[in-house]
């Protein structure tokens, strides 16, 4: 009977978000200041990233090995693959226990499992008051300035010698 229960207060919950999942995108209402969208986005938002956690593990770890020597660089994407794993299981269990608390917001990461701490690279343009215009009586005529072109010239690069750096990959038969 409780089992019953919790699933069917889990299926209430799934319904309830439906209609504001089509509206926005989970981050954004997440972060917004109505109580209904902010309540709907951080448990989405919780869960989403409460499930998907072990993922950064694997991407960083295929990324860091891509980029550096292959043992160095398998080592440090799987310490910040953890590292990134551990905020993201964090940051979405306090969203899920809290996402009923008004005025918090929770802790967000990063959307991306590249890099759990990098910044949104959405940034939202600040609103502007709207300006108020008032009659007069004679109309006002400006003159344009005239229309000045500079151009720089770019001095030109210098060439270096490039030497081929080896790959550790040059090695394995493929």
């Amino acid at each position: 009977m409780k089992k019953t229960k919790i699933l069917l207060a889990l299926v209430v919950c799934a319904f309830l978000m439906v209609p504001m999942g089509f509206a926005k995108d989970t981050w954004e209402m997440a972060q917004s200041d109505v109580y209904k969208e902010k309540t709907g986005g951080m448990l989405g938002r919780g869960l989403i990233n409460a499930a998907t956690s072990p993922v950064d593990i694997f991407v960083q770890t295929v990324n860091r090995s891509k980029e550096g020597p292959a043992l160095i660089g398998t080592m440090t994407g799987m310490a910040g693959g953890l590292a990134c794993t551990a905020l993201r299981a964090g940051s979405g269990i306090v969203d899920v226990a809290l996402f009923w608390v008004p005025g918090f917001n929770g802790f967000p990461v990063a959307r991306s499992y590249d890099n759990c701490l990098e910044e949104s690279s959405e940034v939202a343009e600040p609103v502007q008051a709207p300006e108020v215009y008032q009659q007069s009586a004679a109309p006002v005529v400006t003159e344009a300035a005239p229309l000045v072109t500079v151009t720089e010239t770019q001095p030109t690069p210098v060439r270096k010698h490039v030497t081929k750096k080896h790959n550790a990959y040059d090695y394995v038969k493929k």
